[in-house]
């Protein structure tokens, strides 16, 4: 395992965390301050699309990055099933997170038509999360 690209996976995971925890405290208080003076994130707040079936999307990030970051985490240190398929399983869960970044950059620029700082950082990181897993893959020994 290339323990240069699982840590930098296990740093954007976390990343990811942090703003989607970030993003989902905005979306349930509605403090546009938090927004740090951009009024495109009020405005991708306040759409309809910051929610699916009334849950935050940023919460949905947050679970997607948790489960992430612990399938990385037992991909190293958990029993032999995650040692032997956690990349695959990781792999299917930034597919998700990645096709589900996609949908949202289209939303923001041409339905919206507002892009929000902290959601542009959590789809570059889930961009690049996804591409680091690809790598990963890739390099992964044929058993």
């Amino acid at each position: 395992m290339d323990k240069k690209l699982y840590w930098v996976s296990v740093g954007l995971a976390a990343l990811g965390i942090m703003v989607s925890i970030y993003m989902t405290i905005f979306k349930l208080t509605s403090n546009n301050a938090m927004c740090l003076g951009s009024g495109d994130c009020s405005t991708v707040n306040a759409s309809p699309y910051s929610s699916v079936y009334g849950v935050p999307v940023a919460f949905v990030g947050v679970l997607g990055y948790v489960s992430i970051l612990a399938i990385l985490l037992m991909q190293d240190r958990g029993g032999k099933f995650f040692r032997n398929n956690g990349l695959l399983v990781l792999f299917g869960l930034a597919t998700t997170g990645f096709f589900f970044t996609v949908y949202l950059i289209y939303l923001e620029i041409f339905v919206i038509k507002a892009l929000c700082p902290f959601c542009i950082t959590s789809q570059i990181t889930m961009s690049i999360l996804f591409i680091i897993t690809i790598i990963r893959l890739v390099q992964q020994p044929v058993n």
